[in-house]
């Protein structure tokens, strides 16, 4: 895992912002911003969005997220990423933005429905 930096030069750094949309996510705060108002997210709230963010309309199943979020390698058989889902989807409503975190109900699993990219804060 590369350094997280604010410039976008570096393909091998992890970059320390991502714009999603009117969002933008910060790894060093692990909160995610419209505008100056921040979303307040927790951990998994943000890794969550993280995810997703790396790879708009990328479908993500449920175990997929379980791997990379919660660092879980098997099914515990829970509602969890849901529940994360509905969180993230609850703060993002307070601007009119849930609709940004879609669920695919053909393929199953979970994409950021609008286009995201690191960026220079």
């Amino acid at each position: 895992m590369g350094r997280a930096v604010d410039g976008i030069n570096d393909p091998s750094a992890m970059p320390r912002h991502i714009r999603a949309g009117p969002v933008v996510l910060d790894l060093f705060h692990r909160d995610a911003r419209i505008g100056e108002d921040w979303l307040r997210l927790h951990p998994r709230e943000f890794g969550l969005f993280w995810r997703l963010a790396e790879s708009p309309y990328e479908r993500h199943s449920r175990l997929d997220l379980l791997k990379d979020v919660w660092r879980l390698r098997h099914d515990p058989e829970t509602n969890r990423v849901a529940v994360t889902v509905a969180r993230v989807r609850h703060k993002l409503a307070r601007f009119d933005l849930g609709h940004l975190i879609a669920t695919d109900l053909d393929q199953g699993g979970y994409f950021l429905d609008c286009e995201a990219a690191p960026v220079a804060v």
